[in-house]
C-alpha cells in the first residue's frame, strides 16, 4: 500500500517535468531553438532576439548575458552559434551528436559541461521487459556573458527551470555560472527522484520472492506467450540492467561536480560553490543509494534461486518416495513373473490375496513413514 501511495504521490511531479518546450508551436525561433533570451540584472529583457541581436546588445552594454537553448540541432542549424561564440569543434562535435559521458571541460574561454538526464518510465508491473530508466543528454557551453544549452531526449525540459530562475532575479543576476548550477541541481534531483521510483520496483520484487505464493511455478502468460510477469531471474536481471543504466548515469558527474564545487575558475562565480558543494553532496548519496540498490538485488537474485533449488529438491524428493514405493509390487510382481515350478504358495488358493495384501500393506507402510518425515 505504502508503495503505491509513493506512485500516486510521484506520477504528477514526473508529468509536470514532462513539458517539452521544443515543439515547433512553443518555438517561434526554429525547429532547434527553443529559446534565446537576454538577461540584464537577472531580468529578462522582453521580446525574441536571434542570436546575432541578443549578443550584440549583451556585449555593448557590457552587463547580462544571453541564453540560448537547443534541442537536438543538426550541424547545420548549430553551425551559427558556434561561429558567432566561437565554440571548440570538439566541444561542438560532442554537442551535435550526444551519446557523452558526464564530464567538465575547460576550454580558452569557455566550459563545457554534460550532464546524463534520467526519467522513470511508468509500468503497472515490472516484466521481464520492462523499461525503467530512460535517459537523455543536456550539454552547458557557459561563458562570460553566454549560457547554450542543448538536449538531446523527449525529457528534461529546461522551461521550468527557466521560469523558475527568472522568478528569482537575485540568483540569476549572478550570471551563466548560476545557470549552470541550476541545470546541475534539476538534474541530480531528477536522480533522487528516479532512484526512489527504482527502490518501490526492488521493494514489490523483494516483497513476492519472499511471498509464499512465489513458491509455486508461475502460470503461463497467454498474450506473450511466456511466463507470467511472476518474480524470476529474469525479471531481477531486468532491473539490474536498468540499475546500471542509471548508475552509468549519475556516477561520472562526481569529478565535474567535484571540480566545480572546489576549485577556483575564472567562470564561476565564488558565491555559488558553495551551491555546487550542496549539489555534489546530494549525488554523493545517490551513489550510495544505487550501490545499495545492486547488492540488495544480488541478496534477492541469490534468494530467489536458493528457493528454485529448495523447490527442485522438494521434487526430487517426492519423486524418490513414489519410486521406494513402486519398487515393492514391481519387486513381488517380477518374483511371480519367473517360470518357476515350486513358488511360494502358489497351488493355495489363498496365495494370490495374500500377496496383494502383504504387498499393500507394505506400501502403505514406506507411504506413511515418508509423510511423517515430510517427503509427500
Amino acid at each position: 500500500m505504502i508503495s503505491n501511495l509513493r506512485k500516486a504521490v510521484r506520477l504528477p511531479q514526473q508529468r509536470h517535468r514532462g513539458v517539452d518546450l521544443s515543439h515547433p508551436a512553443r518555438s517561434p525561433l526554429g525547429t532547434a531553438v527553443v529559446n534565446c533570451a537576454v538577461y540584464e540584472n537577472g531580468v529578462r529583457q522582453p521580446g525574441d532576439h536571434p542570436a546575432e541581436v541578443a549578443v550584440r546588445r549583451v556585449r555593448e552594454s557590457g552587463d547580462g548575458f544571453v541564453w540560448i537553448g537547443l534541442h537536438e540541432p543538426s550541424e547545420k542549424e548549430f553551425a551559427g552559434i558556434v561561429e558567432l561564440f566561437g565554440l571548440h569543434p570538439l566541444a561542438v562535435e560532442d554537442a551535435v551528436h550526444a551519446h557523452q559521458r558526464p564530464k567538465l571541460e575547460r576550454y580558452d574561454d569557455s566550459l563545457f559541461t554534460v550532464f546524463k538526464t534520467v526519467c522513470y518510465v511508468e509500468h503497472d508491473r515490472l516484466t521481464e521487459t520492462s523499461e525503467v530508466v530512460d535517459t537523455g543528454e543536456i550539454m552547458v557551453f557557459t561563458g562570460t556573458d553566454f549560457v547554450i544549452t542543448v538536449r538531446h531526449g523527449g525529457h528534461g525540459s529546461l522551461g521550468p527551470l527557466r521560469e523558475q530562475l527568472e522568478s528569482d532575479p537575485d540568483q540569476l543576476a549572478i550570471g551563466p555560472s548560476a545557470v549552470l548550477h541550476a541545470i546541475a541541481d534539476l538534474v541530480v534531483d531528477d536522480y533522487l527522484d528516479v532512484a526512489a521510483a527504482v527502490q518501490d520496483d526492488i521493494d514489490d520484487v523483494e516483497s513476492e520472492v519472499f511471498a509464499e505464493s512465489t513458491r509455486r511455478a508461475p502460470e503461463p502468460d497467454k498474450r506473450h506467450g511466456t511466463k507470467g510477469s511472476g518474480t524470476g531471474a529474469g525479471r531481477i536481471y531486468q532491473l539490474k540492467r536498468e540499475l546500471l543504466e542509471l548508475k552509468r548515469a549519475v556516477s561520472p558527474l562526481a569529478r565535474p561536480l567535484q571540480a566545480l564545487a572546489t576549485q577556483p575558475m575564472a567562470l564561476v562565480d565564488p558565491a555559488i560553490t558553495t551551491y555546487f558543494r550542496d549539489v555534489s553532496d546530494h549525488l554523493e548519496r545517490v551513489t550510495e543509494q544505487i550501490n545499495a540498490f545492486d547488492e540488495l538485488l544480488n541478496s534477492i537474485l541469490q534468494a530467489h534461486l536458493a528457493q528454485v533449488t529448495v523447490a527442485q529438491n522438494e521434487q526430487m524428493r517426492r519423486i524418490s518416495a513414489w519410486v521406494a514405493i513402486l519398487a515393492v509390487p514391481t519387486m513381488v510382481c517380477g518374483i511371480y513373473g519367473m517360470n518357476f515350478e515350486y513358488m511360494p504358495e502358489k497351488h493355495w488358493s489363498f496365495g494370490y490375496p495374500l500377496v496383494a495384501a502383504v504387498t499393500l500393506t507394505v506400501c502403505f507402510l514406506i507411504h506413511r513413514g515418508f509423510k511423517r518425515n515430510g517427503w509427500l
